[in-house]
């Protein structure tokens, strides 16, 4: 086991004074809590267009960040897949870059969001119901790092898993509409 801090750079999100707010056509994406999820991660039709309030060059967001939510009822981790061209991550993140050519940003995403990471993190975390997970205990959050091919192995598997999911949550919502078109259809016959 080694520290995330051993083999990635951390850092806060761009700190913004109040409220962020939304002004078109900037070209610099403002990526908040309200963009992401765990479960299918970055969603680019909610991220907004803001301006910085400070002439100070922020670290803009690369491909392969990893954002990682420190803060709130769910504490997890997703990756930035550098779809726009100046994105910042708000200040509720923290940005997550890989320092060691060894370890897959999405392989350590994704080990972040596992079981023995979260039992960590519920270790470490402040506040009962909104949790917070310091900058510190990030820093030493205990990392596996297999060889890239087991990586890479684990992350099809992990992929291949999801995509089952998806099928059969999909399949669930068509069944239970299917019941309630055959419950509307006998209420119509009386």
């Amino acid at each position: 086991m080694i520290s995330l801090s051993e083999i990635a750079d951390i850092s806060a999100g761009y700190s913004f004074r109040g409220k962020i707010e939304e002004q078109a056509g900037t070209g610099i994406h403002a990526i908040q809590m309200k963009d992401v999820s765990e479960e299918s991660g970055l969603n680019h039709d909610t991220v907004v267009e803001t301006s910085l309030p400070s002439k100070r060059t922020p670290d803009w967001l690369q491909a392969g960040d990893i954002l990682f939510i420190a803060r709130g009822s769910r504490i997890f981790a997703t990756l930035y897949d550098g779809v726009f061209k100046a994105a910042i991550a708000s200040p509720h993140f923290f940005v997550i870059r890989m320092t060691n050519q060894n370890a897959l940003p999405e392989f350590i995403a994704w080990q972040l969001n596992q079981s023995p990471a979260r039992r960590y993190f519920d270790k470490e975390a402040e506040g009962s119901v909104a949790k917070s997970v310091k900058r510190t205990s990030l820093d030493k959050t205990p990392i596996s790092l297999p060889n890239l091919q087991r990586q890479q192995t684990i992350l099809k598997l992990h992929k291949n898993i999801h995509e089952q999911k998806l099928i059969h949550r999909e399949l669930i919502n068509n069944a239970d509409k299917l019941m309630k078109d055959v419950a509307l259809n006998l209420e119509g016959q009386q």
